[in-house]
């Protein structure tokens, strides 16, 4: 145990080993990085969608349309979402929107 100990020591001194270092931390800085430009690309898309259907339900069915959103924005399925979203282009209610949005979470 105590020659493992001391060839650790040796290995961590070596500049060998600060270059894998570097290498593992600036590799761990890129994936990083990369997921969170993944992220904020889903943050994005996730807002514009539930913009559109603010904007869909106001424009088609008024205020009566604006009292589904808060339920639907809790959603964060973005394929859930732009299924609503089509609900919204081809219904010709808010009953209907409402229905069919509230099978498509089932």
């Amino acid at each position: 145990m105590e020659l493992i100990k001391r060839r650790r020591d040796i290995m961590i001194e070596s500049a060998a080993y600060e270059i894998i270092k570097r290498e593992g931390f600036e590799e761990g800085i890129q994936q990083g990085i990369q997921q969170g430009i993944q992220q904020g690309i889903q943050q994005g898309k996730l807002e514009g969608l539930l913009e559109a259907i603010k904007f869909g339900l106001e424009l088609k069915f008024g205020k009566e349309g604006i009292k589904l959103y808060p339920e639907i924005k809790k959603i964060k399925d973005l394929n859930i979402l732009e299924a609503i979203i089509e609900v919204i282009r081809i219904a010709e209610s808010v009953e209907d929107v409402k229905e069919i949005y509230q099978k498509v979470l089932k």
